[in-house]
């Protein structure tokens, strides 16, 4: 197949440090390439994934006007190119198909943020059966009878980066991974950290500037002591496997609806458990007891760590390659293209 993949130009692909959708494009060339399909990227002028670049971007990508020019790119591009293409498979912005909801082409739209049920409607009706939704999880698409056809794909993790870890010393720290800000839950992995004696690496990247950056220096740096809390800095894919394979656990305190958390699956493909709040996609990675636990409360938080030993991480690690690994996710999406394709039924399992 001859498949186009768009990206939002913000970030490269693949990223160096943070980026989620630039992550899960960059395995599914990866994995596209590897089964001989010829591949065409929309993205960041930067980017270094293994296939033809078509660059765009208007940097620093911030408002509505600089949106729009983006927009006009994009719609450049795939007109310029769309014999060229036998599927699009977009991750940026449902109105960057616009100029193909006329045409037969199949059009793959996903996400991983909020759902417009309104964009969602007007497209499908404009675009008809030449047009399929996918979600990175079912919290994602938790919002009633969406417009269209969906399916879940969750997001994966390219297996040969992370190292499995079968067993770490009693002493093991706990780990955060993310971005430091209060949705994220980071002062909460703090007090679960104290009230368990156990050590704490924290480690993403910190906002410049406003209300998150004022967070991180009044909540969480004056908390940091360098031998039982320690900061990390943002860290890169090498410094992410040894940071979460010796972890003891991975806390996942989130206080929003997070869609999916791709930082849960790696972690556990490191046989590290998973220990998250009952938000977003947290019960959909974590089985209860198997591979991690689902708390309510951090008083939950702090009782489930002394549960870390009842964890057999090749169980942790069992979860990701039938589930969210590469292999598995990219033939998910190569499935539903080629059902598409060929006119058929395009549900797929999730």
């Amino acid at each position: 197949m001859r498949i186009a993949v768009i990206v939002d130009p913000n970030i490269p692909v693949p990223p160096i440090k943070y980026g989620g959708f630039e992550r899960i494009a960059d395995l599914l060339i990866t994995g596209f390439r590897k089964r001989g399909h010829q591949v065409t990227l929309i993205a960041h002028p930067q980017s270094k994934a293994n296939c033809e670049l078509l660059s765009y971007g208007i940097p620093p990508h911030t408002g509505n006007l600089v949106r729009i020019r983006e927009v006009l790119q994009v719609w450049d591009k795939l007109t310029a190119r769309k014999k060229d293409f036998d599927v699009i498979q977009s991750f940026g912005r449902l109105i960057g198909l616009f100029p193909l909801y006329f045409s037969k082409i199949p059009k793959v739209q996903s996400y991983g943020r909020d759902i417009s049920r309104f964009n969602v409607l007007i497209a499908n009706m404009l675009a008809g059966k030449s047009l399929y939704f996918t979600a990175c999880s079912d919290n994602c698409r938790k919002y009633g009878q969406l417009p269209g056809p969906w399916s879940t794909i969750y997001n994966a993790v390219p297996m040969e980066r992370y190292d499995f870890v079968p067993k770490v010393p009693d002493d093991a720290p706990l780990v955060f991974l993310g971005r430091v800000e209060r949705i994220k839950g980071t002062h909460t992995a703090i007090d679960v950290a104290f009230a368990t004696g156990k050590k704490l690496i924290i480690a993403g990247n910190v906002i410049a500037k406003g209300h998150s950056h004022a967070y991180f220096k009044e909540e969480i740096e004056p908390r940091i002591d360098g031998k039982q809390i320690i900061y990390a800095g943002e860290v890169d894919d090498a410094q992410k496997n040894k940071l979460l394979g010796q972890a003891a656990a991975f806390l996942m305190s989130i206080e929003w609806e997070e869609p999916f958390g791709i930082v849960m699956a790696e972690a556990l493909a490191c046989g590290t458990p998973v220990i998250g709040f009952k938000r977003g996609a947290v019960p959909e990675v974590v089985e209860e007891g198997v591979n991690g636990f689902i708390c309510l409360t951090k008083e939950e938080m702090i009782t489930a760590v002394g549960k870390i030993k009842q964890i057999d991480r090749s169980k942790c690690r069992q979860t990701v390659e039938e589930k969210f690994s590469d292999d598995v996710v990219v033939e998910q999406y190569l499935d539903l293209y080629q059902k598409m394709i060929s006119g058929s039924s395009t549900r797929i399992a999730k």
